[in-house]
């Protein structure tokens, strides 16, 4: 595919041509008659002149804009390089949910009529690209047969297309119509046109196709009120913020100012336009661009397709490595047989009977509660595609993905309706949702991990989360996952814990056979741990926290320094004891934990007290008074004279200043907020690492 020259890549040279031939006084520019473009060192000197169709520059190099050369102006200096153009815009900028209104399913090199007033027409000269135009006859082009108002598609008016006003001077020959045809020719029948339309490439169409599916909404820009869903605005008035920075920094002596739209950094290939007529028939203009479709600027990141396959693993600590890493799916979930069991029962029963519910699930972080629903969702879909259960959507949100507990809505109503609305409004839209019947409606179930983190002062985002299932025509199951088994009964006031119900259930932390059962599952009779090796890692990991993605790094650690530990990679033995204990040392001997251990018995005490409300509050945060209480509590339990406020102050000070505690920036003293900077795993194993 052709690459295209960018103004990163090599500078271009702008200069008018001929002398001013109007000035405007009240605008204080001149008109001038066409724009002179080179490459610096290089002697080719290419003239673009009003009435042309030209390209400009786009975000990446194989999709510039399409656009309709009106007029050049300047100021007196002839420092600023200004153009008046008329925009074309493909599908791909049309709003998602405007382009059921084509009523067909469009040509991928389709294009249309921009007609809006979204987009600001006063571009920089130097946006424009110097590609010369092509010869007619070649197989990619863009057709122009419709306009697009932003509200509707018509046909297109043939006086749209005539050439600049009269009062633009006379421009230098351009072909605007192939050798075989005239802009008085008869129009042809409909055959003609059809057999005039090139056999697109495979690769083009799918990357044009690709490039209409993936187009994101237009992002904020000068628009009305009518056409804030257009994207053909937004797309270059952020092209322009983006990249006349790099310009400018790059070219401090290349002029290019604009008032509201600058248009950078792109790409181009050349253009031609061509009249026919539509495909019913009606005798109208109908325009041809020859253009290379390309990825869109605002497509959703992807990872590309591989080229070659992965690299298999060269030995077997390799393949162990990976089969332990914590992304990777076992074939089994081992140790939570009974767990599945209890929550398939309940989401099916549900979907079976069309109602709603909530069950309320607990246990510390890596316990597999997760990992548990995910697979049965992933059974009750595949027993749905094979007709056993009626059909259901799974939605899953994430309380630490949010920076407000409300735009819980906007995350449901998204991925439910695909709309992106405010809060308030998604609020709005979801009670009408669940509080109407409508013919058939799928049951929804709906994930709310981290649920702790969803909590307000008036918890409003909790009690709808758990009153929308008892509506009668919801349809709605509801899976709540959270740290702390009596979070109902610590932060809920009573409206919201009767509305969560008593349906709970616990997820215990893992003891140590059952953490070696999980490792030896994953490495299904791979031979690379010795037996030892394996029990003193569960072991060890089983009395801290139970926690099994904890247990698979460490075994991943092992097999690193196993690995290293020998000369030839591909000769490497098995995992011992000494490798287990050298992983061990790494995880747990942090520079965070030798902190602990050197901190002074009050700072160590105040720790503890900070864990210790933690759990009492089924939360990560608490403030300063909250913990000082637990603080004076515990040095009664240990025999300790209690510190006064004052010294409790600068013990939480200290412990601020060596970034164990994150505390609020404020004069609220017995107020701030504190938060642990490091995992309370860490700080339980330095704090009894301490008193062994």
């Amino acid at each position: 595919m052709v690459r295209y020259f960018t103004r990163l890549r090599m500078r271009r040279i702008y200069k008018w041509g001929g002398r001013p031939y109007i000035f405007d006084r009240k605008l204080k520019s001149y008109g001038f008659e066409y724009l002179n473009m080179s490459v610096e060192g290089q002697e080719a000197v290419t003239t673009v002149t009003p009435g042309q169709y030209i390209l400009i520059e786009g975000n990446d190099d194989e999709y510039p804009f399409v656009a309709k050369l009106l007029k050049f102006f300047g100021d007196e200096s002839h420092k600023q390089k200004k153009a008046l153009v008329q925009w074309f815009l493909r599908l791909s900028e049309v709003p998602q949910n405007k382009k059921l209104l084509l009523g067909r399913s469009p040509h991928p090199q389709e294009i249309f009529y921009y007609l809006g007033r979204a987009c600001d027409n006063e571009i920089n000269a130097e946006s424009i690209l110097d590609t010369p135009f092509p010869e007619p006859g070649t197989k990619d082009t863009l057709y122009v047969k419709l306009s697009w108002d932003t509200k509707a598609f018509n046909v297109l008016d043939p006086v749209l297309m005539q050439d600049t006003p009269a009062s633009t001077p006379p421009k230098p020959a351009l072909p605007l119509f192939p050798p075989c045809a005239s802009p008085t020719a008869t129009p042809v029948s409909r055959g003609p046109v059809r057999r005039a339309l090139p056999t697109p490439d495979p690769t083009v169409m799918r990357r044009a196709g690709s490039v209409s599916d993936t187009r994101a909404t237009m992002s904020a820009g000068k628009r009305s009120t009518l056409e804030a869903e257009s994207i053909h605005s937004a797309s270059k008035l952020s092209a322009s913020k983006i990249l006349s920075a790099k310009r400018r920094g790059s070219a401090a002596d290349t002029p290019g100012v604009r008032k509201k739209l600058q248009l950078s950094i792109g790409a181009s290939e050349c253009l031609y336009l061509r009249m026919k007529e539509l495909r019913n028939s009606v005798c109208f203009p109908c325009f041809l661009i020859q253009v290379t479709p390309s990825t869109p600027r605002h497509a959703t990141p992807s990872i590309p397709s591989r080229t070659v396959p992965a690299r298999q693993p060269g030995n077997i600590l390799e393949e162990a490595r990976a089969r332990l890493h914590v992304s990777s799916v076992p074939e089994s979930l081992p140790c939570r047989e009974q767990e599945f069991q209890d929550i398939y029962n309940f989401v099916e029963s549900k979907v079976m009977d069309g109602t709603g519910g909530c069950m309320y699930i607990s246990g510390v972080p890596g316990t597999g509660k997760t990992a548990t629903i995910h697979e049965v969702i992933r059974c009750l879909q595949h027993a749905s595609d094979m007709d056993e259960i009626p059909t259901f959507r799974f939605i899953e949100i994430n309380g630490m993905k949010m920076t407000d507990p409300h735009q819980a809505y906007v995350q449901i109503l998204q991925k439910l309706t695909d709309q992106k609305v405010t809060a308030d409004h998604a609020a709005a839209l979801l009670e009408k949702r669940f509080s109407n019947p409508a013919p058939k409606k799928e049951t929804t179930v709906l994930l709310v991990d981290e649920l702790d983190l969803l909590w307000t002062r008036k918890q409003n985002v909790m009690y709808n989360l758990f009153d929308w299932p008892t509506r009668r025509h919801a349809r709605l199951v509801v899976l709540t996952i959270a740290n702390t088994m009596d979070l109902p009964e610590r932060i809920m006031i009573n409206r919201v814990a009767s509305r969560l119900g008593l349906t709970r259930m616990s997820f215990q932390p893992y003891s140590f056979k059952q953490l070696q059962q999980i490792i030896t599952s994953r490495l299904n009779k791979v031979k690379a741990f010795e037996e030892d090796a394996l029990q003193l890692v569960s072991r060890k990991v089983a009395a801290l926290s139970g926690d099994a993605r904890r247990c698979l790094d460490i075994c991943r650690r092992a097999t690193e320094i196993c690995e290293h530990s020998t000369s030839h990679p591909s000769s490497a033995g098995l995992v011992r004891m000494n490798h287990v204990m050298e992983a061990l040392d790494e995880m747990f001997s942090s520079s965070y934990i030798t902190a602990i251990r050197c901190a002074s018995l009050q700072e160590q005490l105040f720790l503890r007290a900070v864990i210790a409300e933690f759990r009492r509050l089924g939360l990560e945060e608490a403030t300063f008074q909250q913990v000082f209480v637990q603080h004076r509590a515990l040095s009664r339990v240990e025999g300790l004279q209690p510190i006064s406020v004052s010294e409790g102050l600068a013990v939480c000070q200290r412990l601020g200043a060596c970034r164990l505690l994150l505390l609020e920036a404020s004069r609220l003293d017995m107020l701030q907020r504190v938060r642990l900077n490091v995992s309370q795993d860490d700080v339980l194993y330095a704090l009894k690492a301490v008193r062994d």
